[in-house]
């Protein structure tokens, strides 16, 4: 259980990592060319890695069914919607609003069974945490704005200040 919650933590940390990677590319580069970069590298650094540590066995994809076959068009839309969403909104906002939808869609999914998943019971407790986590979402937003508009109000009424 330790290892997988570490592995979690890892992942979180990397994924907001990328994000604000990738929103600065995306500044310089563009959306596709930043798709087009992150994937492309991903693909070399994975390639690499998985013939280091696996060999030929990393092509070994007979049981693989063909759905699965297109988790790498999955990938171009993650991309594009996170730096899109990190580009409009920030990087805090985004990620909270995409962790919030990743967990309301997995509780939906494990509770449907959906894509090959084994079919967890839903409970009221998962929607009540889900529901807490985006209120979480909410109140962050909300309070991170009031910050923001009174700093823009404050912000010209200083340099009408005497004698500060």
């Amino acid at each position: 259980m330790f290892l997988g919650l570490f592995f979690a933590v890892l992942a979180g940390l990397l994924v907001g990592l990328q994000n604000i990677f990738n929103a600065k590319v995306n500044e310089q580069a563009g959306t596709w060319a930043t798709t087009a970069l992150v994937l492309g590298l991903g693909f070399l650094a994975s390639m690499t890695l998985g013939l280091v540590f696996e060999g030929s066995g990393l092509f070994m994809l007979d049981n693989m069914k063909t759905w699965h076959w297109f988790s790498g068009l999955i990938g171009v839309g993650v991309v594009i919607c996170l730096v899109q969403g990190t580009r409009l909104l920030g990087p805090t906002y985004a990620i909270a609003i995409v962790l919030t939808s990743q967990l309301g869609f997995a509780l939906l999914w494990d509770s449907l069974g959906w894509f090959g998943l084994e079919k967890i019971p839903f409970t009221f407790q998962q929607l009540v945490g889900v529901l807490v986590i985006a209120g979480g979402v909410i109140v962050f937003k909300f309070s991170s704005t009031e910050k923001k508009e009174v700093e823009q109000v404050q912000k010209p009424l200083k340099q009408y200040s005497v004698g500060r």
